[in-house]
């Protein structure tokens, strides 16, 4: 950790360089329709009364939720959140941790949001600097083809002249503890099957530790993927302790199948690898806070987030800047209807969430001595297709709540409630008893795109971004009005 001086000067001088708006904190306390009763929602009007029937108290909200529905789905705000992603990835591009992109990524945030009325500020974190560097690979023996590689996160760069080695093709772990007498001074080739995610991407995280504990000089990984053009897919890897650290890296589908195909008759297959990947010291970063303070609660807070950086691939648009856009035009609406909740809303764009959520981790250690006072954590961290639901983790008492807010996003068909809110981001809160919410999107060709150059604004669509949009700002609004937080 640097000096608390050194940290307070870097701050002072990242503030100075942008150029700020001044923010009015005098947001309107709405009129609000209550059982075709409109009603101003100050704090004399509920404190003193009983808190009612959480159903009945949540059906109240149906005219203001589709008010924010329309607005977000046909109104004046209809496609901004995809303008504004188009406008930021186009701008800036990727924005993998420690890179001049991504602090040019949390300066455009800043100022956007500072010019759309929102309170914003930064928070400090230390973030990892890893460097691809140069890099290739090529087949020599038996023939001479080139291959199409992307380097892991933090993996080691080869010696200048690059790693030439006769490689050994295995598709599990299992082969590769069974043919361990193989593999001193080869290159292992992981052609595992993709069979989901969660347990496939065991191989790009720790192949590289496991071939180099029989012997291993390098390791190349299938891409995890179900489905591919010939594109290497990128992401973390974790060294054991311990053991030799070898370089690593992804390579396609098609590439991992036809080494496998020529090992299986019998065929020597020949590589040579160059890497010049490096790790340099840890980065100075931010992660970016918006919110709309509370009325009546403001020390209570509806948490809502998507992650700033991205692979140094792509655009990051799909992973993650739609749910980076979709967490700011949430509160975009809420503010452009004059709408503003008893607790606060806080939208966080994190830093470093690819490297293992660094950013959000340091978040959450600074802030879990208030966490009695953290009502909902939500993240959009598996794209913004279209909306099918939300996931909910939480007490049982909490999900019946929960399950009266989502009926309230019948206009757009999304009013399942599903078990297991998921984000790298907001786990920690989780874990610790605070309840948590995750987008549900038809996802199918999400892993299609992840950690690649595909990651790019063609794969987003405007309609299915105002779609989560309005349910990310009709949820986080109406969990964050409720007389009573979620119960534990």
């Amino acid at each position: 950790m640097m000096a608390r001086e050194a940290r307070l000067t870097f701050l002072l001088s990242f503030l100075v360089f942008l150029t700020l708006s001044d923010v009015c904190d005098c947001h309107p306390r709405p009129a609000r329709c209550v059982n075709a009763t409109c009603v101003t929602t100050e704090a004399s009007n509920d404190t003193a009364r009983k808190a009612p029937d959480a159903a009945a108290e949540v059906a109240g909200y149906a005219d203001v939720a589709k008010q924010i529905i329309d607005l977000a789905v046909f109104g004046a705000a209809q496609n901004r959140s995809y303008r504004r992603l188009a406008d930021f990835t186009d701008t800036i591009g990727n924005r993998v941790s420690g890179s001049q992109n991504l602090d040019l990524a949390i300066k455009y945030m800043f100022r956007a949001m500072t010019q759309d009325g929102l309170d914003v500020h930064l928070e400090p974190a230390k973030i990892p600097h890893w460097v691809r560097g140069k890099e290739s690979a090529e087949m020599i023996v038996p023939r001479a083809k080139s291959l199409a590689i992307l380097g892991l996160g933090s993996s080691v760069g080869t010696p200048p002249g690059g790693i030439e080695a006769e490689v050994l093709v295995v598709q599990s772990f299992e082969e590769l503890k069974r043919r361990a007498g193989e593999a001193p001074g080869r290159i292992v080739v992981f052609n595992q099957p993709f069979v989901s995610y969660g347990e496939t991407v065991a191989y790009r995280a720790f192949g590289a530790s496991e071939a180099a504990k029989v012997g291993a000089v390098a390791t190349l990984i299938r891409s995890i993927t179900p489905f591919s053009i010939n594109s290497p897919h990128t992401g973390w890897q974790d060294y054991q302790a311990g053991v030799r650290r070898i370089p690593t890296a992804c390579i396609t589908v098609e590439d991992a199948e036809l080494m496998w195909r020529m090992a299986q008759r019998g065929q020597k297959v020949v590589v040579r690898l160059t890497m010049g990947a490096e790790t340099l010291p840890d980065a100075d970063s931010f992660n970016t806070v918006a919110e709309i303070r509370g009325w009546q609660h403001p020390e209570q807070v509806v948490l809502l987030s998507g992650h700033l950086d991205s692979w140094d691939v792509g655009q990051g648009a799909m992973d993650d800047g739609g749910g980076a856009m979709i967490s700011w035009e949430a509160l975009s609406l809420i503010k452009d209807l004059g709408l503003r909740p008893r607790r606060t809303l806080r939208a966080v764009l994190w830093t470093a969430e690819e490297q293992g959520g660094v950013g959000a981790q340091q978040y959450y250690d600074q802030h879990k001595v208030n966490m009695s006072n953290f009502d909902l954590v939500m993240e959009s961290d598996l794209g913004t297709f279209t909306p099918v639901g939300l996931q909910f983790t939480g007490s049982d008492a909490a999900r019946k709540v929960m399950e009266e807010v989502v009926k309230l996003l019948a206009p757009i068909n999304t009013t399942k409630l599903e078990a297991h809110g998921e984000g790298t981001d907001i786990s920690p809160w989780m874990q610790a008893g605070v309840p948590g919410s995750s987008l549900h999107v038809a996802d199918s060709r999400y892993f299609w795109f992840h950690h690649s150059e595909g990651d790019t604004m063609a794969v987003q669509d405007p309609r299915d971004m105002n779609l989560c949009s309005a349910l990310w700002a009709v949820v986080s609004y109406v969990v964050a009005d409720l007389q009573d937080m979620l119960p534990r």
